[in-house]
């Protein structure tokens, strides 16, 4: 019994050991993760899905690569939009002892970034090299970013507690350091040195480099819109401002302001600090609101009262601007006629009296004191001055007309406003019907009457036209006619052409490439051009090509969009030439960005929007391959409530779904198409391919045969080697496209659906089955009628 007690004791004795040991090692949480301040190279970091941090508020989350105290650098990713940034971000608080998640709610805020204006997406890779290359590339191996320190050993990668990332050969001495490039923030102890500068992000969710600028230079600091010339609307000596002066020492030095300081896509350059609510921010500037270029937009008044158009400031009887958007006049209004360059005779004044001036810097036409008449006619005579101010003998051009600032001062008091604008052209008096009445006769009046009677309709119809865009919400840029000559050198460089029109290349004066779709063939055109500027210029996504503004000028009816510069997919899949081809993972996110561009078309616009028209021609790929869908031209708007839609035929034929016979469509119009899409791209030929034999001329039928006889393998994109050696995972994507192009609309999935296969949350099971294939249409092109109706033959637009 003794030696039973003794071993049970024993045995106690040791549990316990291993209770009070093993907590301490084997039972610490899986999740705990220790992020370091620095890592040695070589090294690299390959962005995935999951993260460690999300603020689902504010579309982030986070994945760490380096931590210190409340600085974290890593990748910084929209839940949405898939794409992500390298950046540094500043968290509201100092992380817990394990490192896993910060104390409170608020989301980081990003104080520098390596991508802004080029975001990868999920499986870029950032790299540190031993031989000195930090460079981030894209999932599909193309350079985004880097550094430029190539030759120059590299020991380790380091994130101060200041929030410097770091780049140290073996010697500890800096050989990249990000204090010195920075973006639009500063955190403290970091300087702004001459030869740097700030600059302020397009919007709060659009990080791209914008408008506002803000440097030091001679002991001058000055903030100001980066155009050419650049447009300065504060200025200040170090010596003059008593406040800055002992926080500047030939710098801009953050000090005791904040956290960090911001230069805000307002053109504010604000101090922030942490407060119970969030992130506030004091105006380091101390300029009024009205103070700033564009409080209100272009062509507008900014006063005590708020915002309008200038008009209502003038003495003219003439409605020369209108507001861009009707419920929010901070957008800014727009010339109704556009000026030109034309004879100083087709323009005029507005008069603003009293006080009226724009806090840009203007340029002074003569450092003598002049008439007003020599400065209003010079300024006439001049195709860039757009507006006169006249003070005291001196005069100012305006090359842009910013927002027009109400002075209540004295000192302002004397200022007066001239705004040019473009004349209407005088009403010919109609006395010809008398002379053509009394020579030939009652068959000429009467024919006289009814083109007079049609000019009369056909001018309704284009002011009905100039309504509907003048009251459209959430208006794009208003271009004239002759900035868009401009921006395109006359029109000189052709990018492409299609059924409604011949697309040019263009640079606006920020120096952004875009494309200027300019439309003809009028009288098809007026329909689908509302159509278009209403659709996509009220909505934003990733994958959708963005509309930066238009014109609608007398009969002249241009587009202006973001530019591709791969241009259209079509040339990437239908090219016979190897230099054009595409390996199997670019192919895959191509077709997972087509699908979810329509999935936000479909599920996450307040109207549900359905294309009507996809197909390769009206995919576009920008530098990276990243795709997006164009061209929305036949789009229709319908409500989330309605199911179906009755709807004249539209489309291209070889893309359109068997439900169209019947003029009733749904959303899965365009799963459909997306489908015929789908198999294009994988098998690198077109739907319909009149130079194949009789019997594999259509793809589709081709497409069953091949699985019933399987050798499927035998229809993937011969002319791409990697395609060829990821034959197998084509084959399996092959059943995408099926389940697409199902003959019952109500079997197609929705994009939601597709786009949840894609990321691994939705399975198409087993091999591609007959219950598939016995759902496809055939040769969809025969069952439409012989007549073919005008906007099936769109062509690529």
């Amino acid at each position: 019994m003794t030696m039973i007690m003794n071993a049970f004791s024993y045995f106690l004795m040791i549990t316990l050991l291993i209770l009070l040991i093993v907590p301490s090692s084997f039972f610490i949480d899986a999740e705990t993760k220790e992020y370091p301040s620095f890592v040695r190279g070589p090294n690299s970091w390959r962005i995935t899905p999951s993260s460690d941090f999300s603020f689902p508020e504010t579309d982030i989350s986070v994945m760490p690569v380096l931590v210190n105290g409340i600085f974290v650098c890593g990748f910084h990713c929209s839940y949405h939009g898939n794409t992500c940034q390298f950046a540094i971000s500043i968290f509201n608080t100092s992380f817990n002892g394990d490192y896993r998640f910060p104390q409170s709610s608020f989301p980081p805020q990003v104080v520098w970034s390596a991508n802004r204006d080029k975001p990868v997406d999920v499986q870029a890779l950032l790299e540190l090299t031993f031989e000195g290359k930090f460079m981030l590339k894209d999932a599909n191996d193309t350079s985004v970013w880097s550094q430029g320190t190539v030759g120059k050993l590299v020991s380790r990668l380091n994130l101060t507690a200041e929030g410097n990332l770091m780049l140290l050969n073996k010697a500890d001495h800096i050989v990249w350091q990000s204090f010195d490039h920075p973006t639009d923030t500063l955190v403290r102890g970091q300087r702004l040195v001459p030869g740097q500068k700030l600059k302020a992000s397009i919007s709060p969710d659009d990080p791209r480099e914008g408008l506002y600028a803000f440097a030091i230079s001679r002991g001058v600091f000055t903030a100001y819109m980066d155009l050419n010339p650049p447009q300065i609307y504060y200025s200040s000596s170090v010596e003059d401002n008593v406040e800055f002066k002992n926080k500047w020492f030939g710098s801009f030095y953050v000090g005791d302001w904040g956290s960090f300081i911001r230069l805000g896509n307002d053109g504010h350059l604000k101090a922030y600090e942490l407060t119970e609510s969030g992130w506030e921010g004091i105006d380091l500037l101390g300029l009024d609101q009205c103070s700033y270029p564009l409080p209100c937009g272009k062509y507008s008044l900014c006063s005590k009262e708020g915002c309008s158009c200038l008009d209502t400031v003038s003495e003219s009887e003439t409605t020369f601007f209108k507001p861009i958007n009707s419920t929010s006049l901070d957008h800014g209004c727009y010339a109704v006629s556009p000026i030109s360059c034309e004879p100083s005779v087709r323009h005029s004044f507005i008069e603003l009296k009293g006080g009226y001036s724009q806090p840009i810097y203007s340029s002074l036409f003569s450092d003598t004191i002049i008439t007003l008449e020599i400065c209003k006619e010079t300024c006439l005579k001049n195709c860039s001055c757009k507006a006169a101010i006249y003070n005291l003998g001196y005069c100012y051009f305006l090359s842009q007309v910013f927002s027009i600032e109400k002075n209540y001062s004295s000192d302002y008091y004397s200022n007066s406003a001239f705004i040019k604008v473009q004349n209407y052209p005088e009403k010919k008096r109609q006395n010809g019907a008398v002379i053509v009445g009394s020579t030939l006769g009652a068959v000429l009046v009467v024919l006289l009457i009814c083109g007079l009677f049609f000019l009369r309709a056909e001018k309704g119809f284009e002011e009905a036209e100039e309504h509907c865009l003048d009251n459209m919400l959430g208006m794009p840029t208003r271009f004239s006619y002759e900035e868009l000559k401009n921006i395109t050198k006359n029109f000189s460089n052709k990018l492409g052409e299609g059924g409604f029109g011949s697309v040019f290349h263009g640079i606006l004066p920020l120096g952004s490439d875009v494309a200027v779709k300019h439309q003809f063939n009028i009288g098809a055109v007026n329909k689908s051009f509302i159509a278009e500027v209403q659709t996509i210029g009220s909505i934003h996504h990733y994958n959708l090509v963005s509309l930066v503004g238009f014109c609608a000028e007398s009969s002249n009816r241009l587009l202006v969009y973001e530019y591709m510069a791969n241009g259209s997919l079509d040339r990437w899949i239908f090219n016979q030439n190897r230099d054009l081809d595409l390996g199997w993972q670019i192919r895959r996110k191509i077709i997972l960005d087509i699908a979810k561009g329509l999935a936000y078309l479909h599920e996450e616009c307040n109207q549900k929007i359905i294309h009507l028209d996809i197909k390769p021609q009206n995919i576009l790929l920008d530098e990276n391959f990243n795709a997006k869908i164009s061209d929305f031209g036949l789009s229709k708007l319908i409500g989330k409530d309605q199911s179906r839609v009755i709807t004249a035929m539209r489309g291209t034929p070889g893309y359109m779904a068997p439900e169209w016979l019947s003029s009733c469509i749904t959303e899965k119009v365009d799963v459909y198409s997306f489908g015929i899409v789908v198999l294009e791209i994988l098998c690198g030929r077109r739907n319909v391919d009149v130079s194949q034999q009789e019997e594999d001329m259509h793809l589709l039928g081709l497409f069953k045969r091949k699985q019933e006889e399987g050798q499927l393998m035998d229809l993937v994109d011969k002319c791409s080697d990697d395609m060829q050696s990821n034959a197998a995972e084509v084959v399996e994507l092959m059943k995408v496209a099926a389940w697409c192009l199902q003959t019952e609309y109500a079997r197609r999935p929705s994009m939601s659906t597709v786009v949840k296969l894609f990321e691994g949350s939705v399975d198409v099971t087993g091999s591609l089955n007959e219950d598939f294939l016995n759902g496809l249409t055939l040769e969809p092109v025969d069952t439409f009628p012989s007549i073919v109706l005008p906007s099936m033959l769109s062509g690529p637009r």
